[in-house]
């Protein structure tokens, strides 16, 4: 079977679509090719990951009116072109499109070309490339059920509840043996970070509790990001046998497994891990992504009754300490949330992404 897959743009969309590769290659012998542009972080994360990958040019339209976008639609009409070759000459079984403005033209020629597409979708507002490639999809993977609510009816039916894939680590070691790989004691224990790079504000509050209150009936590890962690050393006024401050979490495994209760931004990934590993959050939106999307996916979690949902507007340090509090207050607060994002959580995302793909693939192995 021969598989050619695009998405690019953030890691957020390159991830998943690397999942699904190696899956396919492993499980089902599968030979893969990716599409992705020269700029785009796929150039990094695709050849470092083993697979090979063409290249595209493309940009995203500007969303005001402007001349630039005659130049942005001349561009689409050559990848568009560039992808069709592409196609003829691989002739792919099945096309795999996980968005970023990369994929719309992979779409449009696979489409013309008569090769099955299969669109994933990881959060639960579905992006621009996913709404304009929905009607040339054969199915449309969602990672979650309230995504077809933002869909036309008539796309609804090709929709298939798959969830993101997760990393296979996250699964392979128990709570107890975290906790005690990590040296935790029997107090519950809070873990903060603002993805990869950090986040400046959640930084800036965690900073304003740690001064400012007592913290002693939990234990805490903050991942500042590479960038802050001096600044926030800095700002810290006393350390506590109880906090451990890390540029960077290396062994998130480790960290979410033992984890009590997660602070963090509203990510797919993050969102979708979360609830897998059945962990409640306090989850703070990142307002710099495109259409909120951030939002709904806390808002998700928080409807579900898994996570408290702060907006970054109103995150201080007395509101991240009383949203930590209302979670490990009381033992089977902590249950109940980690039930009810339990509940909503999907552990085996890649395979059953994989298993869509197969279902069109004239070719199953």
């Amino acid at each position: 079977m021969k598989v050619l897959l695009s998405g690019g743009g953030t890691a957020g969309h390159v991830n998943p679509a690397l999942a699904a590769a190696d899956y396919l290659k492993r499980n089902k012998h599968a030979d893969i090719l990716f599409i992705g542009t020269r700029r785009g972080i796929e150039s990094k994360l695709v050849p470092d990951a083993g697979f090979p990958i063409e290249y595209i040019e493309v940009s995203g339209l500007i969303r005001r009116l402007t001349f630039k976008n005659v130049f942005v639609i001349k561009q689409f009409i050559t990848a568009c072109k560039r992808a069709k070759q592409i196609i003829k000459e691989f002739a792919p079984d099945v096309v795999i499109a996980t968005s970023g403005y990369v994929c719309a033209p992979i779409v449009f020629a696979a489409h013309s070309s008569g090769v099955p597409i299969v669109i994933h979708e990881q959060n639960v507002i579905p992006g621009v490339t996913v709404k304009l490639s929905a009607a040339k999809a054969d199915k449309i993977c969602i990672s979650f059920a309230e995504t077809t609510n933002y869909l036309k009816e008539s796309y609804r039916k090709k929709c298939v509840l798959t969830g993101n894939p997760l990393r296979e680590n996250l699964f392979s070691i128990s709570k107890e043996e975290a906790r005690q790989m990590l040296d935790l004691d029997e107090r519950p224990f809070v873990v903060a970070f603002g993805g990869s790079l950090g986040a400046a504000k959640l930084n800036d509050a965690v900073t304003n509790f740690l001064n400012q209150h007592d913290t002693s009936h939990f234990q805490f590890l903050l991942g500042t990001g590479q960038r802050y962690y001096d600044t926030v050393q800095k700002k810290l006024q006393k350390q506590r046998d109880s906090v451990r401050i890390l540029p960077y979490i290396d062994r998130m495994d480790l960290v979410m497994a033992a984890a009590d209760a997660v602070i963090g931004r509203a990510g797919a990934l993050t969102v979708s891990e979360l609830c897998a590993l059945g962990k409640p959050s306090v989850l703070i939106p990142s307002p710099n992504v495109a259409h909120d999307h951030q939002t709904y996916n806390a808002k998700n979690l928080e409807d579900a009754g898994a996570a408290i949902l702060l907006p970054e507007t109103e995150l201080s340090g007395d509101t991240l300490l009383q949203a930590i509090h209302t979670i490990i207050s009381h033992p089977e607060q902590i249950t109940k949330m980690g039930a009810c994002a339990k509940k909503i959580g999907i552990t085996d995302g890649t395979a059953r992404i994989c298993e869509v793909v197969c279902s069109l693939s004239p070719s199953k192995e």
